[in-house]
């Protein structure tokens, strides 16, 4: 979870830093957003790569014990027809 919070504020301050520069270079409303969004999207691909590792590894561990989680769930359902069936 912390993998998560850290690389969507670290986007988030590299949007407004580009954003910033580009209102201070004359840019403003949709051209500044979109250009924004566009620069920072890939100064971040550069930047931030060590981030998104930690984050599809955090992402990647939390599916896995969410699908642990249901198995265990469906042996446990079983295990309870089971003992119904036999009584």
């Amino acid at each position: 979870m912390r993998a998560v919070l850290v690389y969507t504020l670290s986007r988030l301050v590299l949007f407004a830093a580009t954003f910033g520069v580009l209102y201070l270079l004359g840019a403003r409303g949709f051209l500044a957003i979109a250009l924004a969004v566009l620069i920072s999207g890939l100064v971040a691909f550069v930047l931030l790569s060590r981030q998104r590792d930690a984050l599809s590894g955090s992402v990647n561990a939390m599916v896995r014990r969410t699908r642990d989680f249901g198995k265990r769930l469906d042996e446990g359902a079983a295990a309870e027809d089971d003992d119904a069936r036999r009584s």
